[in-house]
Order: structure tokens, then sequence, then C-alpha cells
């Protein structure tokens, strides 16, 4: 089955554009798990410009509480390693950061980043983190991860789904193309395979589809979708959509579980 897994940000955007105490970013991950979802993903910036620390620890709590992981995504800086060292997510996926940028822009280079990306991953390990690198589909970067440690990967959606939606047709054909190929030489080396950016009810199915693909992370979608519908609807809509795709694409390979 394929997992969800539902990122929370944006409750807390919302929440500091007042700098109030609410919506909780907790109160959505209540209603994200008994929705269905897997899993929760939150993503402490170093601006700390949604996320709080105060977040972390308290979405930490619930999770474990519910017997669910909470995936910490985070840049690869000392700062973000010792915050989840002492935290003990059951994952931490390591993503590209920029100031500047409104969201995660692309896929974390492991082939430049090498040794500073297993420094992180090595220290990660020792508190049972399960480390995910976030990338694209790119073999180089694909081995890259197995070779510095990397459990699990990411495999970037975002470009899919823009021109997905902007109806270039072979375009997105072509980088599906190449998600459907990342994603089996991934699993090749031993490497679990997560999908997460940009994924709306208009193109799950493709990805979900994928079936060495065994989680999609997906996140500010569901919370714009849940302003207008709740965000257990949202979720049931999404998980609908996931299982569909697999009922008419079952998967052809074995997918690992931790």
């Amino acid at each position: 089955m394929l997992r969800l897994g539902v990122n929370i940000d944006h409750v807390a955007t919302i929440r500091n554009a007042r700098g109030s105490s609410y919506p909780e970013p907790v109160r959505a991950a209540e209603l994200a798990l008994a929705a269905g979802a897997d899993g929760i993903t939150a993503h402490l910036r170093e601006d700390r410009r949604h996320i709080s620390d105060a977040d972390i620890a308290v979405l930490t709590d619930l999770c474990l509480k519910r017997g669910k992981p909470l995936n910490f995504e985070m840049a690869v800086t000392d700062e973000m390693v010792g915050i989840a060292m002492n935290a003990k997510p059951h994952a931490a996926c390591l993503v590209p950061e920029r100031r500047e940028e409104v969201t995660t822009e692309g896929g974390l280079d492991v082939v430049k980043g090498a040794n500073r990306i297993a420094d992180a991953t090595a220290r990660l390990r020792t508190v049972g983190a399960r480390v995910s690198l976030f990338i694209e589909p790119d073999h180089a970067q694909i081995q890259a991860s197995a070779d510095v440690g990397a459990q699990v990967v990411e495999l970037h959606t975002g470009a899919y789904c823009d021109a997905a939606r902007a109806g270039e047709t072979e375009r997105a054909a072509a980088i599906l193309d190449r998600l459907k190929s990342g994603a089996a030489f991934a699993a090749s080396l031993g490497l679990e395979v997560h999908a997460g950016h940009g994924i709306d009810y208009a193109t799950v199915k493709p990805v979900a589809a994928i079936p060495q693909i065994v989680e999609l992370n997906i996140g500010h979608f569901l919370i714009g979708e849940a302003i207008f519908v709740g965000l257990p609807q949202a979720i049931l809509r999404m998980r609908t959509l996931m299982d569909a795709a697999r009922l008419e694409h079952p998967a052809k390979v074995e997918a690992g579980f931790a």
C-alpha cells in the first residue's frame, strides 16, 4: 500500500502571518492522522518562517503517542543536525535550502556535497533516524545518495507537476519517464523510494502508479484545499486517488517498509 505523509508547514504559515497562537500545526497533524495519513512531515527552516522549535517538540510527542512517523525536513547544517539528533524523529529528510526561496527549489546536489552530506547522514543514523535525501531523479544523484549512506531518496516531482498543469504534454511525459527510471534505479540499489513536491489531485495518479515509490509527501496543496473542503476530506480524496492508481497499475516489485 502506498503511504501518504502530510506536510503541515503551511498551517504554521497562516498562524505566523498574524503572530498568533492559532491555527496550531499539531491540531492539523491530529486531523491528518485521524483522516488516514500515514505520517507527518514538518520542515524546520533556518529562518523559522513557519514551523518553530516548539512545534517540532509537540509534533514529536504526538507522533510517538499515535505510533506514527515524523519526517523532519531540514537543511544540511550543524544547527539542524543537532536539533534532529535531540528530537530523534523517525526520519530526517535532507533538503537544499536558500533563505530567499519561497519553497524548496530543486533537489539536493549530493554529488557536489557528498562529504558534508555523508557526515550529516552518519550523525543522524546514530540516533536511529532514517535518512532521506530530497533529490532530482538523476542516476548520478541517486548513486551518490546510496554512497553517502542514505536509506531513502525522495524524488522531486515539482517539474513534472508544473509541466502537467501547464499542459506541456511532451515535457511532462519526458519528466515522468525520468521519475520512473530514477525510481527503478534507486530500488535496484536497495534504497527506499519516496516522492513529493507540487502534487495535487490532477497529478498524483501518474506518480502514485510508479511501483517502486512507497510514499508520497504532500503539503501545500492539501492545506490549501482544506480551506474549502476541510483537511479530512482533502486527505480522503487524495488517498482515494493514490489507491486507485495502484489498483489500475499493480506494483510489480517488492517494496521494503520500515
